[in-house]
């Protein structure tokens, strides 16, 4: 069924990472429900908004990270395109930011 998918260990963790934050934010939501609050971002937002803003700028990060990767290693002379270890880090960072400061 998911033959079609390059399920390498970065993926795997990947979308591991986002089940357990999707699990944590709904306990986290049952015991103590949201409020609106305005951070860097231009709108108020509540910790489920700033949760999916979060996911999506992460998933650009590592889209962007693997399309460009064959570049990267041609602008830095690379022996080899980066690891995706990199844009996991780097998206991961991004998330947090948000949720804690957006």
């Amino acid at each position: 069924m998911f033959d079609w998918m390059a399920w390498t260990t970065p993926v795997a963790v990947f979308f591991v990472c986002i089940v357990l934050m999707l699990a944590g934010m709904a306990v986290w939501e049952a015991k103590s429900p949201t409020t609106l609050r305005k951070g860097f971002l231009p709108i108020a937002t509540t910790r489920g908004d700033r949760l999916f803003i979060g996911l999506l700028s992460a998933a650009y990060v590592n889209l962007i990270f693997v399309g460009l990767g064959a570049k990267f290693a041609e602008w830095f002379k690379l022996g080899q395109e980066p690891s995706v270890w990199i844009s996991f880090v780097l998206s991961m960072a991004l998330l947090a930011l948000v949720m804690r400061r957006g």
